[in-house]
């Protein structure tokens, strides 16, 4: 791609806020290159090293990355925030199949528990900054539905989201220049998040029972401080860790008790395998359950368990920041909790992801498909950017593999959630038609 964007500056720090400035604006997308490092100190009449200096800045912020041949350039979510959307939108009347979104029509509707939450409001105690934390009621359910999956509960807080805990449990255990292994391909969201905390990232490759014991053992030779593991309906891949394959990572990480090891079960309720938690098997560790997937993506709470030192070192630190989540937003997810009803109605939603993607996975036919779970569907390509664009064309839009692979092979990812099942011949015959089987496995 073409620079469009020339940097300005006379030391590291000008340059480097030179780039920001022009991500900022828009002047410089995702994707766009970065002139080269002495063709920069050239123009600019500084040395290569101040022009190198600026751009490891940049990338240990996470707002660039490096290319191979290609240089550097701007990753695609670079975490600042920016005056225009650079979300590529499907094109009007498309099939939508890119965003990784539930499909709302499957989500409880809240408007009936609304009343309920504020009279529970009046008619407590009035939450002020001293009665602020986590509902008791709330956390006691919580424990008793992880205990139900063999996940230790003695420990548990809450954070906003399943990312948020992520990004607290780094925090509370590394820094800036440590390594974390983690699934390739793997979610763009977590990848992003390790690059904006300065941390590097160690690829392990998965496979349908989730990260190979192989790969992992490799990551962790090589020094990762800390591992991140979806539990199931991983994404981009729908991988989902079977009992024998948890065996198998347990094995590995006994050998490496100092490792963090992080869970993210996003799915929860809707997924219908059963989770064979990581659990305990290192001293520090970690496990959320996030609301958004099954109630709801505006649901912003994350249940965190995990061994008491790193529990309390979350729990404080978000005291001294955000404080806690929306108590009114605890009363919302215990009332859902609570819900028979709603509990049916998840359910059903599991069902119907279900059946739209294996609806698809059967139409691809031969071709090279994942998704055990989820909402998901991983297809290995020859040409993934030849295929999204192909795929547009014909009014269908798919994410590009590249927003969630390492070192894997091309792919694209397909989302299902509202695709209809009496769609999926057609959709997974325009996949056939503008795709190449990528030669090389993706795992």
């Amino acid at each position: 791609m073409a620079v469009q964007y020339h940097p300005t500056g006379d030391t590291a720090a000008a340059i480097s806020a030179s780039v920001e400035t022009g991500v900022r604006t828009g002047r410089l997308g995702p994707g766009d290159s970065l002139p080269p490092v002495r063709a920069l100190a050239v123009d600019l009449g500084v040395s290569p090293a101040t022009v190198a200096s600026a751009y490891r800045a940049l990338r240990e912020r996470g707002l660039v990355e490096t290319a191979g041949r290609g240089g550097t350039r701007v990753r695609s979510r670079p975490p600042v925030v920016m005056r225009s959307s650079w979300q590529l939108l499907p094109p009007p009347g498309a099939l939508d199949l890119a965003s990784g979104a539930p499909d709302s029509a499957l989500l409880p509707r809240i408007n009936g528990l609304l009343p309920r939450i504020d009279m529970q409001a009046i008619e407590g105690v009035t939450v002020n900054y001293q009665h602020g934390g986590p509902n008791e009621e709330l956390l006691e359910l919580a424990r008793q539905r992880l205990e139900n999956d063999n996940v230790p509960a003695d420990h548990v807080t809450l954070t906003s989201g399943a990312l948020d805990a992520i990004e607290r449990m780094l925090a509370a255990h590394l820094r800036p220049g440590d390594k974390v292994a983690v699934e390739d391909p793997g979610w763009a969201n977590l990848l992003d998040l390790v690059a904006a905390l300065g941390l590097t990232p160690v690829p392990v490759p998965v496979d349908k029972a989730g990260p190979i014991p192989a790969g992992l053992q490799s990551a962790l030779a090589k020094g990762a401080a800390a591992l991140i593991v979806t539990s199931r309906a991983q994404n981009p891949t729908g991988a989902v860790v079977t009992e024998e394959r948890a065996a198998a990572i347990k094995a590995v990480l006994r050998g490496y008790p100092k490792v963090l090891v992080m869970e993210d079960d996003h799915a929860a309720e809707l997924s219908h395998h059963r989770a064979h938690p990581l659990s305990g098997v290192t001293n520090s560790w970690g496990y959320v359950r996030s609301v958004s997937k099954p109630y709801g993506p505006d649901l912003r709470l994350g249940v965190l368990a995990g061994d008491e030192t790193s529990v309390a070192r979350v729990a404080g630190r978000m005291r001294l920041g955000a404080g806690w989540v929306s108590t009114i937003l605890q009363r919302l997810v215990l009332a859902l909790w609570r819900d028979p009803q709603v509990a049916a109605g998840i359910r059903r939603a599991g069902e119907i992801y279900a059946e739209r993607r294996t609806a698809l996975r059967d139409a691809l036919d031969d071709l090279e498909s994942y998704g055990e779970s989820g909402i998901n569907v991983w297809i290995p390509v020859a040409d993934e950017t030849r295929a999204v664009a192909a795929l547009r064309e014909e009014g269908i839009a798919v994410a590009p593999g590249a927003l969630y692979r390492i070192a894997t092979p091309p792919a694209i990812r397909v989302t299902t959630a509202t695709l209809p099942v009496g769609e999926a011949r057609r959709v997974a015959e325009a996949i056939k038609r503008v795709t190449t089987v990528s030669p090389t496995r993706w795992y």
